[in-house]
C-alpha cells in the first residue's frame, strides 16, 4: 500500500514540474512590457525638480525599467507598461521628513496616469502646475500638507473621471475656480487649511455624487449655500474656521446620510432650527464660535447616533431642553460653555449620563461642585469660570478615567495638600480660586507622575517650593500669585520635559540654581517679583529654545550672560534689580 502511494506522489510531483515548466517557457515567451521612455522620462523630471528628499523615496529611482517594482511609489499597468500611479506619502504622518522643490510640470505628461498622491512632504513649494489638465484618466488627485502656493488652476476642471480633489494644508490662495463645478463624478473634495477667499462657488450645485466636502481653515465668505441640501449623498460637511454669515439654512437638515456637520467659528447667526432632530444619522454636530442665539431645540434629544455636541461661545439663551432620560442616547460629549446660560446647577440629565466629556465653562453655575453619577467614564471636565464655591475631596470619587481638570476662576476654598488626584490625570487648572496650603503632597513621582499641566496661580498657596523627583512628565508649571517660600531647589532640572514654568509674585529667595539650565526644552521662564539674588547662571545660555523670560524685581546682580537669547530679551525684562549689567542694559564697569 505504501508503495502505490509513493508511486503516485512521485506522478503528482513529475505532473507539476512539467506544467511549471511550461508556465516558465510562456512567461519567458511573453515578458512584462518594460515602462514607456516618455512616462520614465516624466518622472526623472520630477525627481530633478526636488532638490532635497530625506524621506529617500526617489534614491530608489535608479533602475531603467520604471516598472520593474523597484521605483518606490511607481505603479504600472502590466499590460501596457504605462505608469497609472505615482503615489509618494511621509511614511509617518509624525515623522520629521521631507521633500524640498517643487512640482515639475512634466507630471502633466504621464498621460495615462490614475491616481497622483504627493502629500506630507511639507516643503515643495511653487504652484499646482496648470499641464495636470493632461491627466485625462485621472481619478484621484491628492496635494494634500504641501507648501504649494498660487491659486487652484481653474483648468483641474478638465478631468472628468476625477472622484477624489484633495488640496488640503497648503499656502493655495485666491477663490475656488467655478470650474471645479463641472466634475460631476467628484465624491470627495477637500480644500481646508490654505487661504481660500471669496464665496462658495454656485457651480458646486452640480456636484451631485460628492459624499464629503471639507473647505475648512480657510477664509472663505457670504452664505452657506442652499443647494448644499441637495447632496444627498453627503455624510460628512466641515465648513468650519472661516468668514461665513447669515443662518444656517434649513435645507441642510434633509441630509438623512450626514454624519459630521461641522460649521464652528464663523459669524453664523439666527437660530438652531427645530429641523436639526431630521438629522437621524448625525453622530457629531459643532457649531461653536458663531453668533447663534436662542434656544436650544428639544428636537435634539431624537437624535439616536449624536455622541459629540458643541455648541459653545455662541450666545444661546436658557432655559436648556427638558432631554428625556432616553434622549440623545449615545451622547459622549458636551460643551455648552460661553453662551448666555445661566443654569444654577448641572441638569440631571448630564449628572446621570455616562459621558465622557463635560464642558460647561461660563454657565453660571452656583453652589458646591456637582456630584456625576457615572464618574468613571469622565475623561475632560470643564467647569472653569463660574460661581462654584466649597471644597473639592469628595469631587474626584470614582474619577479612575479622568484626564483633565478645569476648575479656574471659581471660589473654590479648600487645602491643597489634602487633595487625591486621579491616577490618570494629567492637566489640571485651579488657578484663580481662593485655595490654601502646601504643593508638595501632589507634586511627587507618586500622585502625580501623569501630570504635564499644574497651573494653580492666583491662589493662597504657601509653604517651600516643592522639590521634584525624576520621572516627571511635567510641561506646564504655573505657580505665579501666590505666598510660596523659600529657594527654587537644585531638583528643578528633574523637570526635563518642562517648556513654561512661572513663579512670579511670590517670596521665593536664594539664587537661581545654575541646574535650571538643565531645562533644554524651557520656552517660557518667569520668575520676576520675588526675593531672589546672585547673578543669573551662564547655565542659562543652554535653553535656546527660550521665547520669553523675566527676571524682573528681584535683588539680582552682576552681569547678563552675554549669548542669545538672554541678551537680547528687552530690557524691561531685567529692570528693578540690584545691580544687573551688560546687554540689553548698561555695560558692565570693570
Amino acid at each position: 500500500m505504501h508503495f502505490f502511494t509513493w508511486v503516485f506522489n512521485l506522478v503528482l510531483i513529475f505532473s507539476f514540474l512539467r506544467q511549471f515548466s511550461e508556465s516558465v517557457t510562456v512567461a519567458a515567451l511573453s515578458p512584462s512590457p518594460i515602462c514607456s521612455e516618455e512616462d520614465r522620462a516624466s518622472l526623472l523630471s520630477f525627481k530633478a525638480s526636488i532638490f532635497k528628499d530625506t524621506t529617500e523615496t526617489l534614491s530608489s529611482w535608479t533602475s531603467r525599467d520604471c516598472c520593474d517594482g523597484g521605483w518606490e511609489g511607481v505603479q504600472c499597468n502590466p499590460s501596457t507598461g504605462r505608469v497609472n500611479v505615482l503615489q509618494i506619502q511621509r511614511p509617518d504622518r509624525d515623522s520629521a521628513s521631507y521633500m524640498k522643490g517643487s512640482l515639475s510640470p512634466s507630471l502633466g505628461n504621464l498621460h495615462f496616469l490614475e491616481v497622483l498622491v504627493i502629500s506630507g512632504m511639507k516643503h515643495i513649494t511653487g504652484p499646482i502646475p496648470t499641464s495636470l489638465s493632461n491627466l485625462t484618466h485621472l481619478t484621484q488627485l491628492v496635494l494634500e500638507d504641501n507648501s504649494l502656493g498660487g491659486c487652484i488652476p481653474p483648468n483641474l476642471g478638465h478631468l472628468p473621471l476625477l472622484q477624489t480633489l484633495i488640496l488640503s494644508g497648503n499656502h493655495l490662495k485666491g477663490q475656488i475656480p467655478p470650474t471645479i463645478g463641472s466634475l460631476r463624478n467628484l465624491i470627495q473634495v477637500n480644500l481646508a487649511r490654505n487661504f481660500l477667499t471669496g464665496p462658495v462657488p454656485l457651480s458646486f450645485k452640480t456636484l451631485g455624487s460628492l459624499q464629503y466636502l471639507d473647505l475648512s481653515y480657510n477664509l472663505l465668505s457670504g452664505s452657506i449655500p442652499e443647494f448644499v441640501g441637495e447632496f444627498q449623498n453627503l455624510t460628512f460637511i466641515d465648513l468650519s474656521y472661516n468668514l461665513l454669515t447669515g443662518k444656517i439654512p434649513i435645507s441642510l437638515f434633509s441630509l438623512v446620510n450626514l454624519l459630521d456637520l461641522s460649521l464652528s467659528y464663523n459669524n453664523l447667526t439666527g437660530n438652531i432650527p427645530d429641523q436639526i432632530g431630521s438629522l437621524k444619522s448625525l453622530t457629531s454636530l459643532q457649531l461653536s464660535g458663531n453668533k447663534l442665539s436662542g434656544h436650544i431645540p428639544l428636537s435634539i434629544s431624537g437624535l439616536q447616533n449624536l455622541w459629540y455636541f458643541n455648541v459653545s461661545r455662541n450666545g444661546l439663551s436658557g432655559p436648556l431642553p427638558a432631554i428625556p432620560f432616553k434622549g440623545i442616547p449615545a451622547l459622549l460629549s458636551i460643551d455648552l460653555s460661553y453662551n448666555n446660560l445661566s443654569l444654577g446647577s448641572v441638569p440631571d440629565w448630564i449628572r446621570s449620563k455616562q459621558l465622557k466629556d463635560v464642558h460647561l465653562a461660563g454657565c453660571e453655575l452656583k453652589g458646591d461642585l456637582p456630584h456625576f453619577i457615572r464618574a468613571h467614564s469622565l475623561s475632560s471636565i470643564d467647569l472653569s469660570d463660574n460661581c462654584l464655591v466649597g471644597g473639592i475631596s469628595s469631587f474626584f470619587t470614582n474619577m479612575s478615567s479622568l484626564q483633565k481638570l478645569k476648575l479656574s476662576n471659581n471660589q473654590l476654598r479648600f487645602d491643597i495638600s489634602q487633595i487625591k488626584l486621579p491616577p490618570e490625570l494629567s492637566f489640571l487648572d485651579l488657578h484663580a480660586n481662593l485655595l490654601q496650603g502646601s504643593l508638595s503632597a501632589i507634586i511627587n513621582n507618586r500622585t502625580s507622575s501623569s501630570l504635564e499641566v499644574i497651573d494653580v496661580s492666583n491662589n493662597f498657596i504657601s509653604g517651600h517650593f516643592p522639590e521634584f523627583a525624576e520621572g516627571s512628565s511635567l510641561k506646564v508649571l504655573n505657580l505665579g500669585s501666590n505666598n510660596i517660600s523659600g529657594p527654587i531647589p537644585v531638583s528643578i532640572s528633574n523637570l526635563i520635559d518642562l517648556e513654561r514654568l512661572d513663579i512670579s509674585r511670590n517670596h521665593i529667595l536664594g539664587a537661581i540654581p545654575s541646574s535650571l539650565g538643565q531645562l533644554l526644552e524651557l520656552q517660557w521662564l518667569d520668575v520676576s517679583i520675588n526675593s531672589l539674588a546672585g547673578s543669573i547662571p551662564s547655565s542659562l545660555s543652554q535653553i535656546t529654545n527660550l521665547k520669553h523670560a523675566s527676571f524682573r524685581a528681584n535683588r539680582l546682580c552682576g552681569e547678563i550672560p552675554q549669548t542669545r537669547p538672554l541678551n537680547i530679551f528687552p530690557a524691561a525684562a531685567y529692570a528693578h534689580n540690584l545691580c544687573l549689567c551688560g546687554k540689553p542694559l548698561q555695560p558692565c564697569k570693570g
